[in-house]
């Protein structure tokens, strides 16, 4: 026991293998599950006051995302992004998010774009008030609704599943030092140029946006890693 924080759950309002699985997602974005650390499905459950079999059903959702791996008879390993990992999910987020931007904002409605203003707010807000998940949370709605603008449901699937592989771990230090604020502003800058319909300067600030992301990606993993060991040779990406 003691591996995670007190989590309240509610089993009436959504399906308990959900919540669990979302508060899971929360611990390894927090740090509170470490890469390359195995966790016992019983051990996680006895944190969560719960049985053993939502917990273990939760594991093999994030296990389908890429986030942990089964050890046989273990448990489940939360995975390592090494550097060339985030740099491939970089350029591909890159290669789809920064022409689309340019798209959207030559086709969409203003009202479509103006009505996520609130979120990107939301973002500014959770950085402010130092809320780490609600950040992220606010953050994910953001670029996948504006990328829904386009029509393209599997372009957002696409890019869903690489934010998931590309979580942040250990953002805590990166909190205390005030480094997502920037970040969270370039929300705003980008929805005004959108709204402004000037397609190559919101192209722009989207590459500088996803260029800063893949720093702080960097930030956060050698943060979240200070003591674990590096080999030379990193292993091949399941």
């Amino acid at each position: 026991m003691g591996h995670l924080k007190q989590r309240n759950l509610n089993t009436t309002r959504e399906r308990l293998r959900d919540q669990v699985a979302h508060a899971l997602r929360a611990a390894l974005i927090s740090g509170e599950l470490r890469p390359g650390e195995v966790y016992s499905a019983p051990v996680l459950a006895e944190d969560f006051g719960i049985s053993a079999t939502p917990v273990r059903e939760a594991m093999l959702d994030l296990t389908r995302e890429g986030l942990v791996e089964p050890v046989r008879n273990k448990g489940f390993r939360v995975t390592e992004v090494n550097e060339r990992d985030l740099d491939q999910y970089s350029e591909i987020r890159t290669l789809i998010e920064v022409p689309m931007v340019g798209r959207i904002t030559r086709d969409a409605a203003r009202a479509d774009l103006e009505a996520l203003r609130a979120v990107a707010e939301e973002i500014v807000r959770a950085a402010r008030e130092h809320d780490l998940i609600g950040y992220l949370e606010a953050d994910r709605r953001f670029h996948l609704s504006l990328l829904a603008l386009a029509g393209n449901d599997r372009l957002v699937e696409t890019v869903g599943d690489l934010r998931k592989r590309s979580r942040l771990y250990g953002l805590t230090a990166l909190d205390e030092r005030d480094q997502l604020l920037p970040s969270a502003e370039e929300h705003l800058e980008l929805l005004d140029l959108m709204v402004a319909g000037d397609a190559v300067a919101a192209e722009a600030c989207m590459a500088r946006h996803l260029g800063h992301v893949r720093s702080l990606w960097a930030e956060s993993t050698r943060d979240a890693t200070p003591a674990r060991h590096t080999p030379a040779a990193p292993p091949p990406t399941p």
